[in-house]
């Protein structure tokens, strides 16, 4: 694994209009090359805008964020081909097949003819969907879904890929099945940046990992140093818990 950073984070901020405090706070890391990096965080600590200021979805308040050697206020267009993203909610037309949905976001990427087919037929055969292909997604599972979402987003096999809560909802094992292909597809030389709530997964599946709350990054490290530091901690889980508090969130 290489340890030149892929992305650079300085004082990161946003400010919704109108908003209380800000939801990003002065958020600075570094995330290196071939790493799969967690963002943690309790419900509305910063996670999702976070991820979704590294993929230019919207602009930030101030601050700096450099991927791959470039600028993401100024060269935006030049980052988009080589990143992927897997959002939280699913991005599919629920009324085209698997296929449809396939072909409609890898011409997106700049994908056609017989290598957008092949990367399909190949991911739909990976992922144990090549027999419901032809099926429209709105027929389904939610575990089912969640892996044609994936597929979306590595057709164009990216340099980096953001994943936010790619688990979230899905039976025991197409949480595993995804979690194995993602694995596979970070040996093969992909970044991987993904948030969850899911701490027993993020502790096994992440190399390095940042606690945020209340848009402000408590602790980062790597799953078992965080434990090792956290007085009492045997788990993620517990280091997470004794950082953000109890309460309940909503």
């Amino acid at each position: 694994m290489s340890n030149s950073a892929i992305i650079k984070i300085e004082n990161l901020t946003k400010t919704f209009k109108h908003a209380d405090e800000p939801a990003v706070n002065g958020v600075s890391f570094t995330i290196n090359r071939d790493e799969i990096f967690g963002l943690l965080g309790p419900n509305g600590a910063g996670k999702t805008t976070t991820i979704s200021i590294l993929c230019g979805l919207f602009p930030a308040t101030s601050g700096q964020v450099t991927i791959d050697g470039k600028s993401l206020g100024t060269q935006l267009n030049t980052i988009k081909p080589i990143i992927g993203i897997v959002p939280q909610d699913i991005a599919l037309y629920p009324t085209l097949t698997a296929r449809e949905n396939l072909t409609f976001y890898g011409s997106m990427y700049g994908l056609y003819g017989k290598d957008l087919k092949d990367k399909i037929e190949i991911w739909l055969e990976k992922l144990g969907l090549k027999d419901s292909a032809k099926r429209q997604v709105s027929t389904y599972s939610g575990g089912m879904k969640r892996r044609v979402n994936l597929i979306a987003g590595v057709l164009h096999n990216p340099k980096i890929l953001f994943l936010d809560e790619p688990t979230v909802g899905v039976d025991v094992q197409s949480r595993n099945v995804i979690i194995e292909h993602l694995k596979e597809i970070n040996a093969a030389g992909t970044t991987i940046i993904y948030t969850s709530h899911h701490m027993e997964e993020a502790e096994h599946f992440c190399t390095r990992v940042s606690i945020i709350d209340h848009g402000k990054i408590l602790t980062q490290g790597t799953p078992s140093e965080l434990i090792e530091n956290n007085n009492g901690a045997v788990t993620l889980e517990n280091v997470f818990l004794n950082l953000t508090n109890r309460k309940l969130r909503d």
